[in-house]
């Protein structure tokens, strides 16, 4: 007889009117479940749908303008992270009345999507348990799976929801993520925390913009991330707001609005801003003896600081950790990395994509320097291992486990990856009788080699990168379609050479690699900035070293390169529109090429560069 699962012996029991079993859910869906049946609701029937009056929704709107503004954007850029695989994003209020979603078409069309509006109530007492509303009244971070969903007709559903709350502690709004059951990622959870929390930082920056806002982590590299406390504080030095991550951090200490700066920290508040608003990281003790690095991240109105983004000089023989060891001075890149070091820290699978000689490698290895993992890091080209074999190097195999096996058998990959990174570079290049065994491996990151018994559990960051269209390929059944969405987890672009706003600072750092204190002329680097790189940094490299063989001097300058049709090359890749205005035109290369490597298709381009397409269409036609 078949052994029953814990949830199908959960619902079996719900249904028949029976004791849960225990230990068969999580708690917090076995105390809903028993809350809903209290309630008489019954599991096999149809929910109630209660929607209240658009006006009504438009008042809660207009309530909720400020955290309404910021949670837009942030739904934007979730739903750009996990588009494609039917997903709906929905900001509720307080109450769990929904304000707004942002769907894929195909969710939005089906009845899940159709009961998931403006207006709609998802309380439990009315639509039994389910994220949004168990986060309404816990307060906490919520996911329920399938048939975690006390009514039977939502069990083809998962849903993720977050809630969002004010620097005071109040509830202000609660963020979702719901799809169906089988395209659920299990990342997407932290996802939605993520941009909940972004979203309450905002918020300090925001409501706060007359007072200081001060960023502190017990790390300097984590300043700018998630991880780091912020705190708002009055010119005369009271607390106005923490963030979570800061009463976190200040836990035990009078860490409540109005108190004083000097009630938190040993340093003096006169003291800290002495070296704050020069634009500093400064080094302080919090009243616990704990020291933090801190760094003023706004100003209060009417007094000189630097820039809210400023990258602040570190203090002293401080290790710049945290930190990509080549050029990211692009703001497209920037800010397409600003949240990496969160998602390295959940653990998240990281897809990286770009044209050839991007700097993929490069960006792997950055990705396992953020992990700070003990364990190695191991890649291999998917393209370049024959596909009988690609199991066998990945798993491993045991002795004499198929012909031409190694006589003391071979460890695999994956296992030499165990407490580090393995990078799966050309992923596109999997063979499709490979992809259901790797799929198995990151949903479980288990390891049986060919030939063995019994499966390893190894812990290893995956990243994987390509420079194919992953979503094309899907869609002619090249690819699966949810070993995709596991991979593609945190996904970073690399930008081609060509669109690059940071092209002459990456010249010279390869010049500076390849020959240190060679000068190389601005006309240089202007003459070099005209070519259309088709091989990226990697071709610039290769010009740069046939430039420094032939040089006849002890610099470079514009007559070290052959100028030719430089110039023309780099206005043909823009439109007539963006020729003669340099900042455009490189955001005009980069639209036209990424139109290039979507094959011409300008839905693809727009959500690739989280861009209108009216926008994109403007510069391809």
């Amino acid at each position: 007889m078949q052994r029953l699962s814990g949830i199908d012996r959960a619902r079996n029991a719900l249904e028949k009117g029976e004791r849960l079993p225990i230990g068969a859910l999580q708690p917090v869906v076995a105390d809903s479940w028993q809350r809903c049946r209290d309630g008489g609701l019954d599991p096999s029937a149809a929910p109630r749908q209660s929607v209240v009056a658009f006006s009504d929704v438009r008042q809660r709107r207009e309530t909720a303008a400020s955290m309404r503004r910021l949670a837009l954007a942030e739904m934007q850029l979730l739903h750009s992270q996990i588009a494609g695989s039917n997903f709906m994003i929905a900001l509720g209020d307080a109450d769990g009345i929904v304000l707004d979603t942002i769907s894929d078409q195909e969710f939005a069309g089906s009845a899940a999507g159709r009961s998931i509006i403006p207006g709609s109530m998802w309380n439990e007492s009315e639509r039994g348990t389910n994220a949004l509303g168990l986060a309404a009244m816990t307060g906490k971070p919520v996911a329920i799976y399938g048939r975690e969903h006390y009514f039977a007709c939502h069990g083809h559903l998962s849903c993720m929801a977050a809630p969002i709350f004010n620097s005071q502690g109040d509830l202000l709004g609660l963020l979702d993520a719901s799809c169906a059951h089988e395209a659920r990622q299990e990342h997407t959870h932290a996802l939605v925390r993520m941009a909940a929390a972004q979203i309450e930082n905002g918020l300090v920056f925001q409501e706060f913009s007359g007072n200081f806002v001060f960023a502190f982590h017990p790390r300097v590299e984590y300043l700018d991330t998630l991880s780091a406390g912020l705190i708002s504080v009055s010119p005369a030095g009271d607390i106005t707001s923490i963030n979570r991550s800061g009463r976190a951090l200040l836990a035990g200490l009078p860490a409540t609005l109005g108190s004083h700066f000097d009630a938190l920290f040993e340093s003096g508040f006169g003291s800290a801003m002495d070296g704050l608003l020069s634009g500093g990281v400064i080094r302080i003790r919090d009243r616990a003896g704990s020291s933090v690095f801190m760094a003023c991240r706004q100003i209060a109105q009417g007094r000189g600081s630097p820039p809210r983004q400023a990258v602040s000089p570190l203090p002293a023989l401080l290790p710049r950790q945290g930190l990509p060891d080549f050029v990211c001075d692009d703001s497209a890149l920037r800010r397409g990395l600003a949240s990496l070091p969160d998602a390295v820290g959940f653990g998240m699978p990281v897809l990286i994509t770009g044209e050839t000689g991007t700097g993929k490698d490069l960006m792997a290895r950055h990705v396992h320097s953020l992990s700070r993992r003990k364990g190695e890091f191991v890649a291999v080209n998917c393209g370049a291992v024959p596909e009988e074999l690609f199991i066998s190097e990945i798993f491993g195999h045991e002795a004499g486990a198929f012909t031409n096996a190694r006589a003391k058998g071979a460890l695999g990959l994956a296992r030499a990856a165990d407490r580090g990174t393995l990078f799966l570079d050309e992923v596109a290049d999997i063979p499709l009788t490979a992809q259901t065994s790797l799929l198995r491996f990151l949903d479980n990151m288990e390891v049986r080699a060919v030939g063995a018994h019994k499966a390893e559990k190894v812990d290893v960051q995956i990243v994987s990168a390509t420079n194919r269209d992953m979503e094309e390929m899907v869609a002619q059944r090249l690819f699966r379609a949810d070993l995709y969405y596991r991979l593609n987890a945190f996904a970073v672009h690399l930008p081609a050479l060509r669109a690059r706003t940071d092209f002459a600072a990456i010249v010279r750092q390869l010049m500076e690699e390849m020959a240190p204190g060679t000068p190389i002329t601005d006309a240089a680097v202007a003459t070099l900035s005209g070519r259309k790189w088709q091989g990226n940094i990697r071709e610039l490299k290769t010009v740069l070293q046939r430039a420094l063989v032939r040089r006849h001097a002890d610099y470079l300058d514009e007559d070290c390169f052959d100028q030719g049709s430089l110039g023309r090359e780099s206005l043909q890749d823009c439109c007539e529109g963006c020729r003669g205005r340099p900042l455009s035109r490189a955001k005009c290369q980069e639209i036209r090429a990424v139109h290039r490597q979507t094959g011409g298709n300008i839905s693809h381009t727009a959500r690739k560069l989280n861009l209108s397409r009216t926008t994109v269409y403007k510069h391809v036609q």
